[in-house]
C-alpha cells in the first residue's frame, strides 16, 4: 500500500482547470518532490489532499484511507505546513508549541529543534519575519511524529544556511521512517533531498521519476580543448550538439548516452576535456519548453 494515492484529480475553478486529471502514487518511506512554478497547480493538489476544499473529480487516499471527511482520523498521522504559514500573533512561538502538544498529545523535541534552527519562541509570533514564521511552522508540523509530512514550499523565505538545517531535519524525519511529500518551486530543494519528483504544469503532469534518472536521461554539458588540429564533422553524432567552437575547442550538449562521443574524442589528442552532468534546472525547463 502506498502512503499517497491520488487518481484522476481534477480541480476547477470556473473555467479554470487549475489541477486537470492528476495520478501518482507516493510510496512510503519517500521523499517525494512536488515541482512546478507558482500556477502550476501544487497548492490546489495539496489543499485537496488535506481535505481543506473537495475536488470536482478523482480521489486522494492516504495510508489507504480516502481523505475526504477522513480530517479526525488522520490528523495525528500527518504534518502538515501550508504554503503561507498562519499564526496567532499575541502568542508566542512556545504558546504555539504548548497548543500543539496538548492537541496532539504528545511529548517531543521541538524547543531542541528551535534550538537547531536558531529560532527564538519566546517572543510573539507577530514579531517573527517570513522565515522564521516558516521555521515554527515546520517544528509545529513535525510534532507528533506523524507519519507522513505534507510540506508546501518547506525552505520558502529561508537564506541558504537555514535551507541547509531544514534539509538536515528533514533527512533525520525520513530516516526515522517518516514518509515527505514537498511541492517546491526552488530547483534545489529537489535535486538536493528528493527521491523522486513529478513535474506539474498546467495543472497537469508532465514528468515522474527518479531524480538521478532524470538528470541521466537529459544533458551532458562537455567541453574538448584539442592539442592540435581536430575535423568538426567527425563530431556530427546523433544526440550530439555542437554549441560553441574556436579553432581549439569544441562545446557540446549530449543527450543520452555519452559513449559514443567519448569514443570518438579518443582518435583525437587532447589538451583538457571537461564533463559536466546536467542540473536539474536544465531539465525542468526543457520540460517546460518542449511540453
Amino acid at each position: 500500500m502506498a502512503a499517497i494515492e491520488i487518481k484522476n484529480l481534477k480541480k476547477h475553478f470556473g473555467p479554470t482547470r487549475a489541477v486537470d486529471g492528476i495520478s501518482f502514487d507516493v510510496e512510503k518511506k519517500e521523499i517525494f518532490g512536488f515541482l512546478g512554478p507558482n500556477g502550476a497547480g501544487k497548492t490546489t493538489t495539496i489543499r485537496c489532499m488535506m481535505d481543506f476544499i473537495r475536488p470536482t473529480d478523482g480521489s486522494v487516499s492516504i495510508l489507504g484511507i480516502d481523505s475526504r471527511g477522513a480530517a479526525v482520523e488522520l490528523k495525528n498521522k500527518i504534518g502538515y505546513l501550508p504554503g503561507t504559514v498562519r499564526l496567532y500573533d499575541k502568542w508566542t512561538g512556545e504558546d504555539h508549541i504548548d497548543y500543539v502538544r496538548r492537541l496532539r498529545k504528545c511529548n517531543d523535541n521541538a524547543r531542541d529543534m528551535a534550538k537547531f534552527l536558531d529560532l527564538d519562541i519566546s517572543v510573539k509570533t507577530r514579531h517573527l519575519s517570513l522565515g522564521n514564521s516558516q521555521k515554527l511552522g515546520l517544528i509545529l508540523a513535525l510534532m507528533g511524529d506523524p507519519e507522513i509530512l505534507v510540506l508546501d514550499e518547506p525552505t520558502l523565505g529561508l537564506d541558504p544556511l537555514f535551507q541547509d538545517s531544514v534539509y538536515e531535519l528533514l533527512k533525520k524525519a525520513n530516516s526515522e521512517g517518516k514518509t515527505i511529500f514537498m511541492s517546491s518551486h526552488y530547483l534545489g530543494d529537489v535535486e538536493r533531498i528528493c527521491d523522486r519528483v513529478e513535474i506539474i504544469k498546467e495543472g497537469k503532469l508532465v514528468a515522474a521519476e527518479g531524480v538521478r534518472d532524470l538528470k541521466q536521461k537529459r544533458i551532458y554539458k562537455v567541453q574538448a580543448f584539442f592539442a592540435g588540429s581536430f575535423d568538426r564533422n567527425a563530431f556530427e553524432i546523433e544526440g550530439v550538439e555542437i554549441t560553441s567552437e574556436t579553432s581549439e575547442s569544441l562545446s557540446m550538449d549530449v543527450k543520452g548516452d555519452i559513449n559514443p562521443l567519448i569514443a570518438r574524442l579518443g582518435n583525437f589528442e587532447l589538451r583538457d576535456l571537461q564533463i559536466e552532468h546536467a542540473s536539474l534546472k536544465d531539465i525542468f525547463l526543457e520540460f517546460y519548453e518542449k511540453r
